[in-house]
């Protein structure tokens, strides 16, 4: 049985009521002693077949290997004697010859033993019976083939329709039916007839059928079957019922043999017909009946009527509903069967019969039995010596089986007592058990409809432990999937299992680690930080033993660029990309299907490493095609169609939605289904991706379509579930990628029966508007959920934990209720039923809901108050009692307010402000109080409904602060060398002033501050002039007050003494200083002998055409000196137009042909016109510059006389 693991870490330590601990059935190694164990045996019943050889099945294993005998029918099966009797070699295993033998000779009740020295185990009793073997025969041939020795024919079998089965016909043989001759059946129209079968018994029971000499199924329908015992009912017989060929077949399967019953004939009469009935039952008789089924089979109920019309059949369970899932109807409606009957499935079963002219009931009570069944069987059990168990044989059945217990195959009350063994019916306590004590218990569980029997061995061991798993086994997962690595053990006592992973010390046993009793290591979602090495450990008082493994969590593979829907003209290349991401430590294997098979083995299919590209595409390529990406561990794939068009380069394709769907048809027409069938429009060059299916309800909202499902665009048959009372209209829409067609034409109307309600209003609560009343309220049905007529609700309420009996209202045509004179705030339990003229609804849910709420009557106790600090209050208080709440408590609010100020006797009240707080607190604190100042508070409680009374009010004082800073500061009076300050005390004293503070500090040009000094004032002083200051000197003041807590804020200002009178001359005085003079003249100097050096240098180039550039200015002011040929030859310069060294170029690297490059223009100071040194030309080209400057500067600018000399360095 099992052991019981302690804790996370598979703690051998074991629990047994009373007495010791139960222990785990582990698998011991086969190379440790164990006793024997049963591992094969031939079922319980067996029916041989007697043209085989019989097989009785026994293996066994243990150490040592167990031998094995055999008990036949209650005695020692001696194999020696019977030499037609084998055993298999190392085995258990009968092989019995019937070859010139009769399988009867063998029948009988087998039991196999299989034993070593540590136990003796014993098989289940194998009844061996023989299946009785038919041979067929038919009178479908004449006299003379009747002749024939004998014939094989070989046909095909009517009873399987995929089964070809070879029968071997003798026709010299009698047959096995019973003689007999059968009298033609002459009925009348319209009455009821049984055709008897009555096949001969066999082993198992034959199947029967009803067909012609042909092998052709006879028809069989409501009013023709066949009954479960192979007898054909007809509810009435018609005209076409008469012919000569009812012949009734005995299919025997275990031998694959059939026989056939004479041919039986019917001639229907017309000359007396029956007139229309009432249903009568023909099988079961009577109304009422009794079955017997065993639980776990299958039960079968059948009720055939006869009547005219002919009668329909249905079935119910009184006082239940029949079992889900697991009932089907057969035959017609008139079987009803039930597969894996439980013990709920007893009770009453009532079939209906009717037609128009009445209707018959039949009750069959069932009941359910039950052979001895498993609940717990006992397991294996391993102890070290000394060690305590149990084991237990935990079976079920009706009756209750009788249980008894056997050692080594003994019964165990002929046993040697045993001190450590105690038996308590269905359990076996072992305690303190003995090296020697190994043995195999039989547990036998029988009652009148069978028996179970089971082994057990105990095997007493001292191991230390194993583990099984192999070493340093890898495991590989992808990631967020489960990993599970085991560490299968065996030891005895049974060892304690720890992990640890990679170097750590801790033991691997909470989330997201889960440690199972079997010794395996689960990781729920494995990620990639839990990839390493694992180390399972397994330790009992004899040894301990580590076995490694290695985790590796995988990334997983997905495509990231799925193939995409294709449209290819013919005889073009059509291609298919399929991007993948898999982990680089995997080998991906990329494959393609079209239309989920291989490939087709073409050369014009090229599969790349990322992409499906198929040359030359013909229609027979469209399909769809999908990529799949292996890898050893996982894969993905997705799919794309292909769709080949026409080459026809023009006119273009042209893309529109598609024609509206027509031919909508209704089948299949039921209660609450129709199947709606339609034919699609033309897709105009793109295909239908889905049809949209709407419904119009002319009974509740006329021309109003409402989306009902969608369809995909392969498909144009649905099944639609629909509500009664209802007057259906459908039509139908269709997509494709340009967008929705045009509406169908609608459906016919299709109405839908009423039906009482399947639901309930939704969204019930109650509440309280007034104090003494109570609002239901809810969401009304629509119309489409109404089911029918008369829809009303009926509401009901009481009050909760109250003994009263539910109030019942029935309303119609709202959605709430109002009940009045309630108790204030109490709870209630509402339900809200629907129901109409055909019924109620389903049991409605019930909700809690409270009356209405009042206004507290009471205010909390206890209030008190300190003051942590000058701004800030802690209040405390007694929570109200719930009765006085009168409603749901949401929390308390503290209404606090300044009186004034404690050193302003005439200061006014302030508005009042309000803290709330939650309905579980009983304390709090006011922030952001005034220092120095008297509070007044008082607190409420609060519901939904408002405030309650207030509290006592409270008054308390907060302590002294720091003062604010002064409200005002300003400079007065300033002098050479003193500073007159004026200021008025802080609007916020928050206390006793007791001094003001000043300092102050020279700040020079530079905004540079000076040495800081400081003046303390007494706390009445407002004036102070500050003496000793510096003339014409800026100072900046600070002034802050001070409490006995501190000093506050501190306010700036800033001041300038006023200058002395004498220091404008004394300013002055510096142009009449000699060095200053000198130092002028040096720099007048300097700055000539650099214009002379620089016209020095520009002369050495050539003399100057003056008179082309007076010519070019056309300067009025300056008159031209003309001779007779109007130019100064003499001055002309036969030189290119070059710059001067140490000139500037212009920027644009060229020179002006009618500008002079050598001109002092350049080096001018300015434009003024004015002459310098050696006359006009100066300012000639000075008046130039200005010109050309005017004019957009075309030439460089000019250098400065700097630059100038800058060039010479």
């Amino acid at each position: 049985m099992n052991r019981k693991w302690k804790g996370a870490s598979c703690d051998g330590a074991m629990v047994l009521l009373l007495l010791g601990h139960m222990t785990t059935a582990l698998e011991v190694p086969l190379d440790l002693p164990q006793p024997p164990t049963i591992t094969l045996q031939s079922p319980k019943d067996y029916i041989i077949d007697p043209r085989e050889n019989i097989v009785i099945n026994c293996e066994a294993k243990g150490k040592p290997h167990p031998s094995f005998s055999w008990t036949r029918n209650g005695s020692h099966f001696d194999l020696d004697k019977d030499p037609k009797v084998t055993m298999k070699p190392s085995s258990g295993t009968l092989v019995i010859d019937i070859s010139g033998e009769k399988a009867e000779a063998y029948e009988g009740v087998y039991q196999c033993t299989a034993r070593n020295e540590h136990g003796t185990a014993v098989s289940n009793d194998i009844v061996i019976r023989q299946s009785r073997k038919i041979l067929i025969t038919f009178d479908l041939w004449s006299t003379q083939r009747k002749k024939r020795s004998c014939l094989t024919h070989v046909f095909y079998s009517i009873f399987s329709v995929t089964t070809l089965v070879f029968f071997f016909l003798c026709l010299t043989g009698s047959p096995l039916w019973s003689k007999e001759r059968i009298e033609p059946v002459v009925v009348q129209l319209g009455v009821s007839l049984i055709l008897q079968c009555r096949p001969p018994a066999g082993l198992p029971p034959p199947i029967i059928f009803w067909m012609d000499p042909f092998f052709q199924r006879l028809p069989q329908n409501a009013r023709v079957s066949q009954a479960l015992n192979g007898d054909l009912y007809f509810s009435n017989v018609q005209m076409e019922d008469t012919r000569s060929d009812y012949i009734c077949y005995a299919r025997f399967p275990h031998t694959q043999t059939i026989q056939q019953k004479q041919p039986i004939t019917v001639k229907v009469l017309d000359n007396s017909p029956a007139g229309q009935r009432r249903p009568s039952f023909m099988t079961p008789k009577g109304t009422n009946s009794v079955a017997t089924v065993l639980r776990g089979e299958t039960l079968e109920l059948e009720c055939i009527a006869d009547g005219l019309p002919t009668p329909d059949m249905s079935w119910n369970k009184e006082k239940g509903d029949l079992p889900s899932g697991r009932f089907s109807f057969h035959n017609f409606q008139k079987t009803l069967r039930v597969t894996e009957v439980t013990e709920a499935d007893s009770g009453d079963y009532r079939c209906t019969a009717k037609n128009s002219q009445g209707l018959a009931h039949h009750v069959i009570t069932v009941m359910v039995k039950a052979a001895p069944y498993w609940v717990g069987a006992p397991r294996n059990l391993i102890l070290a010596p000394r060690e305590s168990g149990i084991l237990t044989c935990h079976v079920g059945g009706n009756p209750k089986p009788t249980i008894t217990w056997s050692v080594n195959g003994v019964p165990i009350e002929n046993t040697p007592k045993d001190p450590s063994r105690k038996v308590e019916d269905d359990t076996v306590i072992l305690s303190d058990v003995q090296t020697g004590s190994s043995a195999v218990y039989q547990c036998n569980a029988s009652n009148e409809f069978g028996y179970l029997l089971a082994n057990a061995f105990v095997n007493v061991l001292a191991e230390p432990p194993r583990v099984l798993t192999p070493p340093n086994k890898l495991y590989q997962v992808i990631a967020n999937n489960p990993a599970l690595l085991d560490c299968a053990f065996f030891g005895s006592p049974i060892p304690k299992i720890t992990w640890y992973k990679d170097q750590q010390t801790s033991i691997l046993n909470s989330d997201p680690y889960v440690l199972h009793i079997n010794g395996t290591l689960e990781i729920h979602a494995a990620q990639p930080l839990h990839s390493g090495k694992y180390t399972c450990v397994a330790t009992n008082y004899l040894a301990s033993k580590e076995n490694h493994v290695r985790l590796e969590v995988k990334e997983p593979t997905r495509i990231l660029k799925q193939p995409e829907y294709n449209v290819v003209q013919r005889n073009s290349k059509a291609v298919f990309e399929c991007k993948v991401k898999h982990d680089p430590t995997l080998t991906p294997i990329m494959s393609w299907l079209k239309d989920n098979e291989e490939l087709p083995d073409n050369e014009r299919f090229v599969i790349e490493s990322e992409s499906l590209t198929i040359s030359h595409v013909t229609e027979a390529d469209e399909g769809t095609y999908t990529c799949i990406m292996n890898t050893t561990l996982d894969q993905d794939s997705a799919s794309a169609v292909l769709t080949v068009v026409e080459a026809t380069p023009t006119p273009p394709i042209i893309y529109e939605q598609p024609d509206p769907p027509t031919d909508l048809e209704l089948t299949d027409q039921r209660e609450r289904s129709v199947q709606l069938t339609w034919t699609p429009g033309d897709e105009h060059n793109s295909p239908i991706q889905k049809f949209l299916v709407q419904y119009e309800d002319s009974l509740h909202q006329e021309e109003a379509w409402v989306n009902m499902t969608e369809v995909p665009g392969t498909k144009t048959t649905v099944h639609l579930d629909l509500s009664p009372y209802v007057y259906y209209s459908f039509r139908v829409l269709a997509l494709n990628d340009v967008g929705f067609s045009d509406p169908s034409l609608p459906s016919k109307q299709y109405r839908t029966n009423p039906a009482k309600p399947d639901e309930n209003p939704s969204e019930v609560e109650g509440f309280g508007i007034k104090p003494n009343n109570l609002v239901i309220s809810w969401k009304e049905l629509n119309g489409l959920q109404s089911n029918g007529p008369g829809l009303q609700y009926k509401v009901s309420w009481k009050q909760k934990d109250v003994d009263q009996e539910w109030i019942t209202e029935t309303v119609a045509n709202t959605s709430q209720f109002v009940v009045s004179d309630t108790p204030t705030f109490s709870a209630y339990e509402i339900k809200v039923q629907a129901e109409n003229d055909y019924g109620t609804g389903p049991t409605p849910e019930v909700v809690v809901g409270y009356s209405g709420e009042d206004l507290p009557s009471a205010a909390p106790d206890s209030v008190q108050v300190e003051a942590l600090n000058d701004t800030l209050a802690e209040v405390r208080w007694e929570p109200v009692h719930l009765s006085a709440v009168r409603g749901r408590l949401q929390g308390y609010k503290l209404y606090y307010w300044r009186e004034r100020s404690l050193h302003k006797e005439d200061s006014q009240p302030e508005e009042a402000q309000v803290l709330v707080f939650g309905e579980n607190k009983t304390d709090g604190r006011l922030p952001g109080l005034h220092p120095y100042s008297l509070y007044s508070l008082d607190m409420r409680v609060f519901n939904g409904k408002g405030e309650g009374p207030p509290s006592a009010r409270q008054q308390f004082e907060t302590p002294e602060g720091v003062p604010g800073q002064p409200a005002s500061f300003r400079v007065t009076e300033p002098s050479l060398d003193s500073l007159t300050l004026v200021w008025t005390p802080p609007e916020e004293e928050n206390g006793r002033l007791t001094l003001y503070t000043l300092r102050y500090q020279p700040v020079n040009t530079t905004s540079e501050l000076g040495p800081m000094e400081e003046i303390i004032l007494s706390p009445n002083e407002t004036v102070l002039t500050v003496s000793n200051l510096k003339y014409s000197t800026r100072y900046k003041f600070y002034l802050s007050a001070s409490t006995v807590k501190g000093s506050g804020p501190t306010v700036t200002e800033e001041g300038v003494t006023i200058m002395d009178e004498a220091m404008p001359s004394r300013q002055l005085d510096i142009a009449t200083q000699g060095w200053f003079i000198g130092l002028m003249c040096a720099i007048a100097l300097l700055i000539l002998v650099l214009l002379i050096v620089c016209f020095i240098k520009r002369n050495k180039g050539g003399k100057y055409p003056v008179k082309e550039k007076e010519d070019a200015h056309q300067d009025p002011e300056i008159q031209p000196m003309k001779e007779d040929d109007g130019t100064f030859g003499e001055y002309s310069d036969t030189e290119d137009h070059k710059p001067l060294k140490g000139s500037r170029t212009p920027s644009n690297g060229t020179v002006k042909k009618d500008d002079s490059d050598d001109s002092l223009v350049d080096y001018g100071e300015g434009g003024d016109g004015q002459f310098n040194e050696d006359g006009s030309f100066i300012g000639q080209y000075s008046g130039k510059k200005e010109k050309d400057t005017a004019e957009g500067n075309e030439s460089s600018e000019a250098p400065s006389p700097v630059n100038a000399m800058n060039s010479f360095v």
